[in-house]
């Protein structure tokens, strides 16, 4: 090529981009910072939703580890008459188990190991071992029929996430984030806190809030529990505010140069997430600044903030409700009760009993309830034979409650045979109870999809699911 020709291209290349970005620059300041990030992260149906939503926002309580349904919130008194003998072998016979599989003839039946007592106005049989949780009965939904299909921890959070058994798909909160987009811009839409305490501690992976092959602006941030809830939130000595605000700003505008040649949505995505970042010094240090929530919240809650435990989490959750998170994931991994489930059933309660029942007695006398929707459970159940003196992992029937935005307090859905193994009646699947969350947020889940390698994918997958219209209020 002519060395002048070359030269004046390159010329004309450098002002275009050049100009891009100045350009860029200049709307921004006209359009204002916050309004320019905030766009980056609507969503694809906020203005076009398929229902009146109820809800705004999620916490979803996962009692990681496999709550024994036993031991909680499925009354069985049959099972206690034949604690110590047989396990019918009609109940077993060709269905899978995980650790108790060569032992199909030897299988013995365990009782609950916890009484059983009526609580609120509804009544409903609930363990006395979680006294707090009965004392919001009249709040929640229980739904007694919820069955999966992966019968180990991992996979079985993957299928609880994001509705597939192939690890790589976008979670529950990236799809939320992804329909509705984030109501903040000082904050991540998705935020993930973990603690633990209780019984065998299972590992949880990133990838449980990974937005898959959603754009990754979509995916859940992790707090630390303990420490800094963010890594470098804090500008390293000599550098101020203004000096990190006129990097940001460079960097920025050579990722425009990048994005305006390449028309990368992933570079968008980078551009929105420095300004996040940078935004979060602020907003980080006064979220975890409790000096203002009054004694007596802190004692409600059993929280003493710093601590990594499940109760500050809860606190945190509202507080980080408050601000505007849209999904918001407390894992508490202390639920894998092979042995020992009596005791660890005790033990595991002192951890979430109290902060559980305090979150929604909170929400709901901050006027919040109304538009929060909350879920507590696990990736499945335990079985009713007794391995030891625990329980194996179970697929075929567990419990979850949820409370709030619409949610019809008081109720018990769907039920087990007498003994707590499989579905009896109205059966719920992961897909249904996906479902049913998309339609309190406004969403008919048939109709949020995204085109991946030609396929238009959902998180309720190519199954027929249906909502758990029982469950819902009419208001």
């Amino acid at each position: 090529m002519n060395p002048l020709l070359a030269n004046s291209l390159n010329r004309r290349a450098f002002l275009q981009n050049s100009s891009y970005s100045v350009g860029s620059a200049a709307l921004l300041s006209l359009l204002g910072q916050e309004q320019a990030t905030a766009s980056q992260w609507r969503g694809t149906l906020a203005d076009k939703l398929h229902y009146p939503p109820k809800a705004k926002r999620i916490i979803h309580l996962c009692m990681a580890g496999g709550p024994s349904h036993l031991e909680t919130l499925d009354y069985k008194p049959e099972l206690a008459k034949l604690s110590g003998k047989s396990m019918p072998t009609s109940f077993t016979e060709g269905q899978q188990l995980a650790q108790l599989q060569g032992n199909r003839n030897k299988l013995k039946c365990l009782g609950p190991q916890h009484e059983f007592k009526r609580y609120g106005k509804c009544g409903r049989m609930m363990s006395s071992a979680f006294p707090n949780i009965g004392s919001i009965a009249d709040e929640i939904a229980v739904i007694n029929s919820m069955h999966t299909e992966q019968i180990n921890h991992d996979p079985a959070h993957t299928f609880m996430n994001t509705g597939s058994i192939i690890p790589g798909r976008p979670s529950m909160g990236s799809w939320l984030l992804y329909g509705l987009g984030a109501e903040t811009d000082e904050l991540p839409g998705y935020v993930v806190m973990t603690s633990s305490g209780g019984g065998q501690d299972q590992p949880i992976a990133s990838r449980q809030w990974h937005s898959g092959f959603l754009p990754s602006k979509f995916q859940g941030v992790q707090f630390n529990s303990k420490g800094d809830p963010v890594h470098y939130v804090n500008n390293p000595a000599g550098v101020t505010r203004a000096d990190q605000g006129e990097l940001l700003e460079t960097i920025n505008q050579m990722n425009r140069m990048l994005g305006y040649r390449q028309n990368d949505p992933e570079i968008a995505t980078r551009i929105a997430q420095y300004e996040m970042a940078f935004k979060m010094q602020t907003s980080v240090p006064g979220l975890m600044d409790v000096t203002e929530e009054p004694k007596n919240v802190l004692e409600d809650y059993g929280a003493t903030p710093g601590d990594g435990s499940f109760a500050s989490n809860c606190l945190l959750a509202r507080r980080l409700a408050e601000r505007g998170v849209r999904f918001i994931q407390l894992y508490h991994r202390g639920w894998d009760h092979h042995g020992g489930v009596k005791k660890g059933i005790e033990t595991v309660s002192r951890h979430v009993d109290k902060a559980t029942a305090a979150l929604v007695k909170d929400l709901k006398a901050r006027g919040m309830l109304e538009d929060t929707l909350i879920i507590w459970g696990g990736e499945f159940g335990r079985t009713p034979m007794a391995q030891g003196s625990g329980r194996d992992h179970h697929i075929q029937a567990f419990s979850l409650w949820m409370a709030g935005a619409g949610i019809k307090g008081g109720t018990t859905y769907g039920s087990t045979d007498e003994l707590g193994y499989a579905v009896a009646q109205d059966g719920v699947s992961v897909h249904d109870l996906h479902a049913t969350i998309l339609q309190q947020l406004g969403i008919d889940h048939h109709r949020l999809t995204y085109k991946f390698q030609g396929l238009d994918f959902k998180l309720t997958g190519v199954e027929s699911a249906k909502v758990v219209k029982n469950i819902l209020s009419n208001s």
